[in-house]
């Protein structure tokens, strides 16, 4: 009884609920007599009740839209941690991510401390021919003040429709007065795949290392993924890569199908890949596997993954580690194997509900348990992923094709494990507060590291990285200046203990400045340990797909 009520109870509320901001400003109590039998008009009055009260008594302002939102979200996080309710603004952004395509200023942000900063500016894009740059600090949009904004606040807010005009107020080092400067939105590309560069040209390494591929899939799985990691692949194939390394940490997930094309490309015919099943398993399960791919990529491969590695990105993983064809290396996953599908409501606004639950192709479901676990500790405060830690917690073993255990529930657990280096937030703001003066020329004696303009690169050379090193003199330069920025609170003791972290950060922010996000990212994956250790594994992973390719032989 109580799992036919649910929907019905969800379906009364948020169509309720959706009329929020015109609607319930005429709302008047009904008396709910005891001949009411029916719980989902029950419910409607009770909260058609509760609202005309706090219009009537509240003594503040009362948003009934932000209200009437936020109990839909309440009541979808009692069934699971990632069923939602979209605003029409906020559902309009989630498909126009997914197409790839957004209407905006062509802009990367980042909170840092105390304001939203400009990182890059896309070549030919708005914001770029607006002269927005490395280090500029949004303090308006539209003359509305967003110093206590977040990144993804500022970001909601310089999207709009193409063509119309966005006002942005900017605070750039070395310049005394705020700059105001008129943007029009356009359409801005939403990659999947943020950068692809063969590693020979960071390492400077010849010989079959020389010829790696790297392949950063971090940017989600959207309608344009598949097309983008198989443009990827044919250039880095040209330019004579015989391994991979496919990074997919961070990538927060995306569409199924795309995940399902994706994991195609390095599996045989007739392999699954992730198996969907319903409430009701027998008659609700679907299988995607592989009909009829007869030329797969067959070159070794590494896969990076991390904590935020979620969803689709797991379909990825966990099909590929149970066929035994690539080497999973990093941290255990997220752990987010629900299947939620997408309902358009009346106005514009969208619910995302969970409708099913996927399996890796042994058969593991990789859902992290959300039992009696806060909504803020379920995203934010992971202390412990058991299926990085103890196995054991999960039940007996299931096998990959050439018998290796593994587990489900808590993620994917790395077939090498190495945790990335703990974060110091203040280092790394003191070390972008210092970069940001160095670049617009504020340090005296150090004017040859001013930037005037991004020379915006997707492929850096070692003579262009050398341009830029990281001297005694610049850490000299950071030490005193980090000593009058109280607000870091960075000691002595500190820098000394971390002089190799500052001065891998101190170059990533450098060469972002000076040639771009995708520069920045190559230059730090040399000092990055996750990859270094992927770097080390290509040879496990060949010996891996060799043994992979000849069972599959055998089986045939």
């Amino acid at each position: 009884m109580k799992n036919r009520t649910l929907p019905l109870l969800a379906i009364g509320v948020v169509a309720l609920s959706t009329l929020a901001g015109g609607y319930y400003s005429s709302l008047r109590p009904r008396h709910v007599t005891d001949t009411d039998s029916n719980l989902t008009d029950q419910l409607t009055d009770q909260f058609r009740e509760a609202l005309f009260e706090i219009q009537e008594n509240y003594s503040g302002k009362v948003d009934l839209e932000v209200v009437g939102k936020n109990s839909i979200q309440g009541m979808l996080h009692q069934l699971d941690p990632h069923s939602a309710f979209f605003t029409k603004a906020e559902f309009d952004d989630v498909q126009t991510e997914q197409s790839s395509r957004i209407y905006g200023i062509g802009v990367t942000i980042a909170k840092r401390y105390d304001h939203v900063y400009i990182l890059s500016a896309t070549p030919g894009a708005p914001g770029q021919r607006a002269g927005l740059r490395y280090g500029d600090a949004v303090i308006a949009i539209d003359k509305q003040n967003v110093d206590d904004w977040t990144s993804q606040q500022v970001m909601h807010k310089v999207r709009g429709e193409k063509g119309e005009p966005v006002e942005i107020t900017i605070e750039r080092a070395g310049t005394p007065n705020p700059i105001t400067v008129r943007v029009r939105r356009d359409e801005v590309k939403l990659p999947s795949v943020r950068n692809a560069f063969m590693v020979n040209q960071i390492n400077q390494q010849g010989g079959t290392q020389g010829a790696t591929g790297y392949i950063a899939l971090t940017g989600g799985f959207s309608s344009k993924t598949d097309e983008e990691l198989t443009e990827a692949l044919t250039e880095l194939r040209q330019e004579g890569m015989r391994q991979l390394v496919l990074d997919l940490r961070g990538n927060p997930g995306g569409l199924l199908d795309e995940a399902v094309n994706v994991s195609r490309k390095f599996l045989a015919p007739g392999e699954k890949i992730v198996e969907v099943r319903g409430r009701d398993e027998e008659s609700s399960a679907k299988t995607y596997d592989v009909p009829d791919n007869n030329a797969p990529e067959t070159i070794p491969m590494v896969v990076l993954v991390d904590r935020q590695t979620a969803s689709a990105s797991e379909i990825v993983a966990g099909a590929l580690q149970d066929h035994d064809r690539a080497l999973i290396v990093g941290e255990n996953t997220f752990g987010k194997g629900l299947v939620q599908g997408v309902f358009r409501l009346w106005g514009g606004t969208g619910l995302v509900l969970t409708t099913a639950k996927y399996y890796t192709p042994t058969g593991r479901s990789i859902q992290r348990s959300y039992a009696n676990v806060s909504f803020y500790d379920y995203y934010l405060n992971r202390t412990e992923d058991p299926g990085a830690t103890n196995n054991s917690q999960h039940g007996d073993a299931l096998r990959t094709d050439l018998g290796r255990a593994v587990y489900g529930g808590g993620g994917i657990t790395p077939d090498v494990e190495v945790k990335a280096p703990p974060l110091s937030s203040r280092l790394f703001y003191g070390v972008f507060d210092f970069v940001r003066e160095l670049v617009a020329g504020q340090m005296g004696g150090l004017r040859e590291y001013r930037i005037a303009e991004c020379q915006y690169k997707t492929k850096i050379s070692p003579e262009e990285i050398n341009r830029y090193p990281i001297t005694d003199e610049l850490l000299a330069a950071f030490r005193q200046y980090i000593s009058n920025k109280p607000q870091f609170n960075v000691s002595e003791e500190r820098i000394t203990a971390n002089l190799n972290y500052i001065r891998t950060q101190m170059r990533r922010e450098i060469i972002t400045a000076a040639y771009g996000p995708e520069a920045g990212d190559q230059v730090y994956l040399a000092d990055d340990v996750q990859f270094r250790k992927a770097f080390e594994s290509l040879d496990r992973a060949r010996v891996l797909a060799e043994n992979a390719s000849r069972a599959r032989g055998d089986r045939q």
